[in-house]
This record gives C-alpha cells, sequence and structure tokens, in this order.
C-alpha cells in the first residue's frame, strides 16, 4: 500500500477530486474519515496527558501509528494507492513526514469568502434543518453562522490555521496545493500535473461523468447534497450571496502570492 493525504480548506474541491481519483481503479478516495481523530487520539494517548506513556518508546509510537494505517485500509485488494482525507492532516504533518516521508498532503484550497458563501448556500437551501458543524442554532443570521466558521475553534478557521501551519512550517516540501479553480477550470491539466508530481502513471479520467455521493454522511451532518458530485467538471460563475463587508473581511488568497511561498509549495 502507497499512501497519500487529501487536507487543506473545506468546500474547496476535495470531494470533486476525490471523484475524478477514485476512477482509477488502482486508487482508493473518499470524503473525511476517522483515520485523522484516531490518529490524534493514539498520539494524545502515548503522550504525557497518560501517566503510563513513559514507558512508551518513540519507536514504539510510530510502529503504533503506522499499523494504524495497515489495520484500517487491510481489506482493499491488490496493492492500492490509498487518498485519506481529512482538514487535521496538515495539523499533524511532521508526524506525518516521519512516517511516511515519501508521502505527499494534497491540499485543496479556495478563497475563504468563497468557502463561507459555498456553506451559506446549503444553509439556506435546508432552512427546516439543524446543521451539526455549528453549535448553535443555526437559524440565526449569516453574521453568526459566520462568527462561528471563523471563531477560534470554527470548521473554516481550524481548517485554515492547519494549511497555514504546514504552509509556512519545516515540512512543506511534502504539500502540493490545488486551487480550487484550476482544478474547476482546467481538470485535465491539474490532474496531469498532480499525477508527475506523485509519481503515477496518467490515467484517462473521464471528466464529464464524475459521480460521488455520501447521502448518509450528509443527512447526519444537516446538509443533504454538501458532498454531492454529479456530470461534468465545470466552473460556475454566480454572485456572492454573502453580504459585502462580510465577503471583503474573509477574501484572502495568500498562497497566490510570492511572497508568502517561501518554501516553494507547489501550487497547480
Amino acid at each position: 500500500m502507497r499512501i497519500h493525504f487529501i487536507s487543506g480548506l473545506p468546500r474547496s474541491g476535495s470531494t470533486l477530486l476525490e471523484g475524478i481519483l477514485r476512477q482509477n481503479p488502482r486508487f482508493h478516495a473518499s470524503i473525511s474519515g476517522p483515520m485523522a481523530d484516531m490518529f490524534s487520539g493514539l498520539v494524545r494517548s502515548m503522550s504525557g496527558f497518560n501517566e503510563s506513556a513513559i514507558f512508551i518508546s518513540d519507536s514504539q509510537r510510530r510502529r503504533i501509528l503506522g499499523s494504524l494505517f495497515d489495520a484500517y485500509y487491510a481489506e482493499l485488494p491488490g496493492d492500492p494507492v490509498v487518498f485519506d482525507t481529512s482538514r487535521g492532516w496538515c495539523g499533524q504533518l511532521p508526524a506525518l513526514a516521519d512516517l511516511f516521508p515519501g508521502a505527499r498532503v494534497i491540499c485543496c484550497v479556495r478563497n475563504p469568502a468563497w468557502i463561507l458563501d459555498s456553506i451559506e448556500v446549503h444553509v439556506q437551501r435546508n432552512p427546516f434543518g439543524t446543521q451539526r458543524m455549528f453549535n448553535f442554532d443555526a437559524k440565526g443570521n449569516v453574521y453568526t453562522r459566520v462568527e462561528a466558521l471563523m471563531g477560534k475553534d470554527g470548521f473554516v478557521r481550524r481548517s485554515l490555521s492547519n494549511l497555514r501551519q504546514a504552509w509556512f512550517g519545516e515540512f512543506a516540501s511534502q504539500l502540493i496545493a490545488v486551487r480550487y479553480e484550476s482544478l474547476a477550470e482546467r481538470p485535465e491539466e491539474t490532474v496531469r500535473m498532480l499525477y508527475e508530481a506523485l509519481g503515477e502513471p496518467v490515467y484517462p479520467h473521464d471528466f464529464n461523468h464524475v459521480e460521488y455521493d455520501e447521502p448518509g454522511f450528509d443527512a447526519n451532518l444537516g446538509l443533504p447534497g454538501f458532498h454531492k458530485v454529479s456530470g461534468p467538471v465545470r466552473c460556475i460563475r454566480r454572485t456572492t450571496i454573502l453580504p459585502p463587508d462580510i465577503f471583503k473581511q474573509h477574501n484572502d488568497t495568500f498562497w497566490n502570492l510570492p511572497d508568502q511561498n517561501p518554501r516553494g509549495v507547489l501550487i497547480l
């Protein structure tokens, strides 16, 4: 088994990328699963939070954490290339670099203003549901929802903080940034470049028929269709539904600025 990771920001094309990669029979990819939480839980249980951790050496920690991936993916047939997805992997980059020095972390990125817009679109399309990404009644208004998403422990803010830590950190060379616009507007070129960066032979993907859906996951989230991908890959231009002050406050694409890429992260 060869493993890579998909991380970065939410609503930035990761589900679309997974839907494309899944067309390759050698590849296994899906939306965020339990691995990152189990990994973090093991790290914590083997750290100073547990008084018995003094009996665990670093070499034992490495073997235990590595075996987690072997056990979880043991039932996959053949010799697969696994893409494990979680927004939390960027926050674990030093550990991943130690355990899997040949692995790459694919970071899907998008202007946070448009991420917030995308979430708000789905919230307003489901006016009678309760969204689990909010820790309060999401029926307040767009301002309280954005505040929750971008607050200290907010879903979007946490992902952005993890990305920035990895981006400017020592192990940034393992990152590959995939811009939402690149994937949506130039999917064939972008995926070909990704294959090259991963050292994989190019596969003839069908970008006119990309299908992926996790209805059970989305129903539990309170946002039916949140991860549904169907049909041709295309970029849909529209006007934001966010109030102008919110959009302006969160309009930021630091990865596009040359002076904000000191470690030369590959950007597609």
